[in-house]
C-alpha cells in the first residue's frame, strides 16, 4: 500500500470517493443530509486543498490500483504538552476493498508521516453511531478523548 499525494488530475476521483463517504454518513445523523451538489463543486473544495499548506489529500494505492483516499490536516495546540498533531480528516477505503488491511496500513503510514514531520500525536473523529469506525480506530490504538456535539439551527 502506498499513499500518493493527489494532484489536480485526481480531483474528480477524490470528489467521487468523498461523495460516497458522505452519502454513507447520512445514516448516522440528520445533520449529515447532503445538499444537491455537482461533482465539480466537490472537486473545487478539494482544489482548495492543493494550495493549503496544512491540508493534504492522498490516493490510497495498492498494486497500482486506487482503493481509497485520505485527507490529512496538520495543526498545533501551543498551550498543550502534546502540541503538534496530524488529524485524519477523511479516510475511506472503497467498499470492495475493505477488510483487507488497507485502512490499518494507511494509519501506520500516517503515524510515520507524523513522526517525520515532528508531530507528537494523531487525531481522528468519526460518527458516534458508526460502531465499525469506532472499533477500527480503537483497534488501531486510538483512545476516546472528547465528544463533539452538534445542533441544527432551524
Amino acid at each position: 500500500m502506498e499513499l500518493v499525494e493527489a494532484t489536480a488530475d485526481d480531483l474528480d476521483a477524490l470528489a467521487e470517493r468523498w461523495y460516497a463517504l458522505a452519502e454513507s454518513m447520512t445514516a448516522y445523523s440528520d445533520l449529515n443530509e447532503l445538499a444537491p451538489v455537482e461533482t465539480g463543486d466537490v472537486a473545487d473544495a478539494f482544489r482548495a486543498h492543493l494550495d493549503d499548506e496544512e491540508t493534504t489529500d492522498y490516493l490510497v494505492v495498492h498494486d497500482g490500483e486506487t482503493v481509497g483516499f485520505l485527507t490529512l490536516r496538520e495543526g498545533r495546540h501551543p498551550s498543550r504538552a502534546y502540541s503538534r498533531y496530524i488529524r485524519i480528516v477523511n479516510l475511506a477505503i472503497d467498499e470492495g476493498d475493505r477488510n483487507r488491511g488497507h485502512g490499518t496500513a494507511v494509519v501506520e503510514r500516517v503515524r510515520e508521516l507524523a513522526r517525520e514531520r515532528g508531530c507528537d500525536h494523531l487525531k481522528v473523529s468519526c460518527e458516534w453511531g458508526n460502531e465499525a469506525a469506532r472499533r477500527f480506530y480503537r483497534d488501531a490504538g486510538f483512545q476516546p478523548k472528547q465528544v463533539d456535539y452538534a445542533q441544527a439551527l432551524e
